[in-house]
């Protein structure tokens, strides 16, 4: 008599993996023949593709054409003529109807601690935090440096900056200080946001000293807004230096703050890479294409239906960060988790212990992430409730078989279809 195989031998079989009928009748694209005309539409007849894709923003002003330029040189104009607000599109219009109440952003500390913004109360977090920046003196096109820990105040302070029309530059909150140095000096920010220090597996990190060391060789800085996270002395200097939330709970700091009207062209942030093949270049992003291309992946790809929490688990110090936890899911009005910690710190069963807690439906992490928490074993796993998810999505490397298995059958209990992004 044949042995009868494991699970494991029969997917390791397996080569391809159909979602099921009743995820494919809800998805946005429900076959291959369906993703097929849509990516040849792109390639074909791209100006229809993209104007279609257009319809999911809010414009003050319509385009006068769809894309100028040339594909091959890399030298492309998005929705010329144009006027749109990030801001506004991930906010402000979502207040009118059902939204201004439905939770925006959710922060998991790593201390297993919560806070929880609407749509309505992070509009008025952006709009103290842009009327604070504006009474710093930064002007539209002004570039404003983050480095912060995962904190709340890193998405609203990306949002007040794009609200405003200034640029926003975010340095991981990992990079020594002489990486931050070379950051600033290069986009000239006037103003850098950074906190006392960060928590990292229960340990405290100095922040604000590598940023002291940083801004004594970077002149451009004028202001240095400092969030309160651990509570560390730090050295403060006169003039330029004061903590980020008495300045927002001054007097003078108003609720409200309009949106300003931006060409699509307009640039929105620089981010830098990693400097890792030598000096860190900087990338330039612009307003109407981005938030396009952010809005719509996050919708199609991660297949995001109006009921579903997305938890996307990069840090924002990266381009990831930005689209999947602020930029993307906060424009299609979804519920996006914002994590402060690591996976296996105070337990390896971390991850799977806030899907369990917040019935998170889209999960989206790295293939190194899956390959350091399959290691652990399964256990972990199986002491959390991982029924909620429906989809599950990989970022940052190609995924290897033996993680892309171990992630399908036990974190996706072989139903989730995995994006491989």
């Amino acid at each position: 008599m044949a042995e009868k195989k494991s699970t494991d031998e029969i997917l390791r079989e397996q080569k391809v993996f159909y979602p099921s009928e009743d995820f494919q009748k809800k998805a946005y694209v429900k076959n291959s023949k369906e993703y097929e005309k849509l990516y040849n539409q792109s390639l074909n007849d791209p100006e229809t593709f993209w104007a279609n894709m257009a319809g999911e923003i809010t414009w003050f002003k319509k385009w006068d054409k769809v894309l100028e330029g040339d594909f091959t040189k890399g030298e492309m104009k998005w929705f010329k003529g144009a006027k749109l607000n990030v801001s506004y599109n991930c906010l402000d219009r979502h207040l009118e109807g059902f939204r201004k109440n439905k939770a925006a952003l959710i922060w998991e500390s790593e201390s297993g601690k919560n806070r929880i913004f609407t749509y309505q109360d992070l509009h008025r977090n952006v709009c103290r935090f842009a009327n604070l920046l504006k009474k710093k003196g930064i002007k539209k096109e002004d570039r404003v440096a983050f480095y912060l820990p995962m904190l709340p105040e890193l998405a609203i302070g990306m949002l007040a900056c794009t609200r405003i029309g200034a640029l926003h530059s975010v340095v991981f909150g990992g990079f020594s200080a002489n990486s931050l140095k070379d950051r600033l000096n290069d986009c000239q920010a006037k103003v850098l946001i950074t906190a006392d220090g960060s928590l990292r597996n229960g340990k405290v990190i100095p922040l604000k000293q590598n940023a002291d060391i940083a801004m004594s060789e970077a002149s451009s800085i004028k202001t240095c807004l400092v969030v309160n996270r651990t509570h560390t002395h730090i050295d403060m200097q006169s003039g330029r230096d004061s903590f980020l939330e008495e300045e927002l709970h001054a007097d003078d700091i108003s609720n409200f703050c309009g949106a300003e009207p931006l060409d699509a062209e307009d640039p929105m942030f620089i981010l830098y890479t990693s400097g890792s093949t030598g000096k860190p270049k900087g990338l330039l992003h612009t307003t109407g294409g981005y938030l396009v291309y952010a809005a719509n992946t996050f919708k199609y790809i991660f297949d995001y239906h109006e009921e579903d929490t997305f938890w996307c688990t990069a840090d924002i110090g990266w381009i990831t960060g930005h689209s999947y936890i602020v930029y993307g899911p906060l424009s299609c009005g979804a519920t996006s988790i914002m994590f402060e910690g690591v996976p296996t710190y105070p337990a390896p069963d971390r991850f799977w212990e806030i899907i369990e807690k917040y019935k998170i439906n889209i999960f989206y992490t790295a293939p190194t992430a899956i390959r350091a928490l399959a290691r652990e074993g399964d256990a972990w796993t199986k002491k959390r409730d991982l029924s909620s998810l429906r989809l599950l999505g990989s970022v940052g490397e190609p995924i290897n078989p033996e993680a892309w298995l171990w992630y399908y059958k036990n974190i996706g209990n072989m139903k989730c279809p995995i994006v491989d992004t």
